[in-house]
């Protein structure tokens, strides 16, 4: 039997198994690609604007460092792909690896895999398959994404390079998490081994385009970005991304043809002779379950946070060569100063990001029960409640802790830049923290999906969708305020611009409260399981 027999049903199955997950990354990513191409029509409208704004990028270092270089600042393609392709470089990627792991070590881990090799299926279809569907995924982005952009009236090459460079740039990341699945015993050890390449490649593409460019070349973001869509195109650099992907591919199969099913090419460490005493109730194992996740959200974080608080002393002179671009910003951010909007802005986004650690936290309970293990928790002395409590209380104050990361270096970093650090930290500590309240109200809602509709989990994520949909296109698009107001984050004050208001931040408390405890009363009464 071929070591791939098999491959073409694991894919049919992985479609099936995962199709709102594909459509719901797909779709999104094209969203943002397409509304922000739409948006930028009608920012820069003329030649002169883009080549205000591009001199201005040319001037300013951490402009070009977050985001790149305009290589043809005529075009609104160009720009496009400026703003965008980093973006969709790590969007890709992300669900690209994501998507590996979960069909690879993941299946390996919960012992699918091992069902599965029990009929007609090769060794080696479930890596095969994994990468026939990421690959499937892409391709879909690139047809649909190049008919859009074509259809806005953009250069057909340049509305084909953009989204096939980003494509195969993200795909190169299903072939490391290929291989660090063959690496590490686990999912999330296989998980954190691929985001941890995934930030080193930002980190290098950061860095090259803050200096002279050569460390871009080390990153598959960077020659997403020397590809130029939209300026004299270089089409050889997609056949580089999809080349170093097949390489690592080939790497992860090699692995998997030797090693042993279930098994890591890394050896495990040595555990602790005893348990700590933490460990002893279920916050103490719930902590122990979520700590890594949160370091790593934590950081990430930060990370942005610091970018964002070094970039925002720059806002106000970027923005006065476009009255348009100063429209859209204070519609996202408020009505008063230019960096106050920006960072009330990015802060919202931010947030909206955090919501989705809360749905990681808190559907971990769901993960527990559908793999068994809360059974045996709740063998012993453990009620239901408590159990789940655990995991909700980590959510809860995780979410607080990662908007306070980020809170904390974007105002160290504004305040180093501006000479105010006393002034600016912890201004924009409170400027992140007010935003938690809005982040709860998803996960409770998660919690509530858990206790009464455990199957319907999707929704959870497909709410956030919808909130990161309302938050970044509606204002641009003048959508009607109760539209807006569906959105939790509609209602959070947007300090520093305007004064803190304790009204809403309570009222979204109780509310994400009240669904976090209909969901706890669902879960005690429900039988568990798959």
């Amino acid at each position: 039997m071929s070591p791939f027999a098999g491959t073409g049903m694991l894919v049919r199955a992985a479609v099936r198994r995962d199709r709102i997950q594909l459509i719901a990354w797909v779709a999104g990513l094209l969203l943002l690609l397409l509304s922000t191409a739409s948006s930028f029509s009608s920012l820069y409208p003329t030649v002169d604007d883009r080549l205000a704004v591009a001199r201005s990028i040319e001037t300013t270092p951490s402009f070009r460092a977050l985001y790149g270089v305009v290589y043809n600042p005529t075009s609104l393609g160009s720009l496009v792909a400026w703003r965008l392709v980093g973006g969709l470089v790590l969007g890709l990627g992300l669900m690209n690896l994501l998507l590996t792991v979960r069909h690879t070590r993941g299946d390996e881990e919960s012992g699918r895999a091992e069902l599965i090799g029990a009929g007609a299926v090769g060794r080696l279809a479930p890596i095969a398959s994994a990468f026939a569907l990421t690959g499937l995924a892409n391709l879909a982005f690139v047809v649909i994404a190049a008919v859009g952009l074509t259809a806005m009236g953009l250069g057909a090459a340049g509305s084909l390079a953009l989204p096939l460079t980003v494509a195969v740039a993200g795909w190169v990341f299903a072939g490391v998490a290929a291989l660090t699945a063959q690496l590490a015993r686990t999912a999330r050890g296989a998980g954190g081994l691929a985001g941890a390449a995934l930030g080193l490649a930002y980190l290098l593409r950061v860095a090259g385009d803050a200096g002279n460019g050569v460390l871009s070349w080390l990153s598959p973001m960077g020659w997403a970005q020397q590809t130029r869509a939209f300026a004299d195109e270089r089409w050889w650099l997609p056949a580089l991304s999809l080349a170093v992907a097949g390489v690592f591919a080939a790497a992860a199969v090699a692995m998997a043809a030797r090693r042993d099913l279930g098994a890591g090419v890394l050896p495990d460490r040595a555990g602790r002779a005893t348990a700590a005493p933490s460990l002893s109730g279920p916050f103490g194992l719930a902590w122990r379950l979520q700590r890594g996740v949160l370091i790593g959200w934590a950081a990430g974080f930060a990370a942005v946070g610091a970018v964002v608080g070094a970039i925002a002393k720059d806002v106000g002179s970027f923005v006065d060569n476009s009255p348009q671009m100063a429209d859209y910003i204070r519609q996202i951010g408020g009505e008063d100063a230019i960096v106050d909007a920006y960072v009330s802005a990015v802060l919202g986004l931010l947030a909206m990001a955090a919501a989705g650690y809360v749905l990681q936290a808190t559907l971990r309970i769901r993960g527990e029960e559908t793999s068994t293990r809360a059974e045996q928790v709740l063998a012993g002395s453990v009620s239901r409640w408590s159990w789940a409590a655990g995991h909700v209380v980590c959510a809860a104050v995780g979410t607080a802790v990662v908007l306070a990361a980020a809170g904390v270096t974007m105002g160290l970093a504004h305040g180093l830049r501006t000479g105010d650090v006393a002034g600016q930290l912890p201004r924009l500590v409170e400027s992140a923290l007010v935003q938690v309240p809005a982040a709860w109200v998803l996960g409770g809602l998660a919690i509530l999906l858990i206790g009464f509709a455990p199957r319907a989990l999707a929704l959870a994520w497909a709410a956030l969708g919808a909130v990161i949909l309302i938050g970044w296109i509606g204002p641009a698009l003048e959508l009607p305020q109760a539209v807006l107001d569906v959105s939790p984050f509609t209602h959070t004050p947007l300090f520093p611009l305007t004064d803190v208001t304790w009204t809403p931040l309570v009222l979204l408390a109780a509310v994400a409260a009240a669904l976090a405890l209909a969901g706890l009363s669902g879960l005690r009464r429900r039988d568990l399981g798959p």
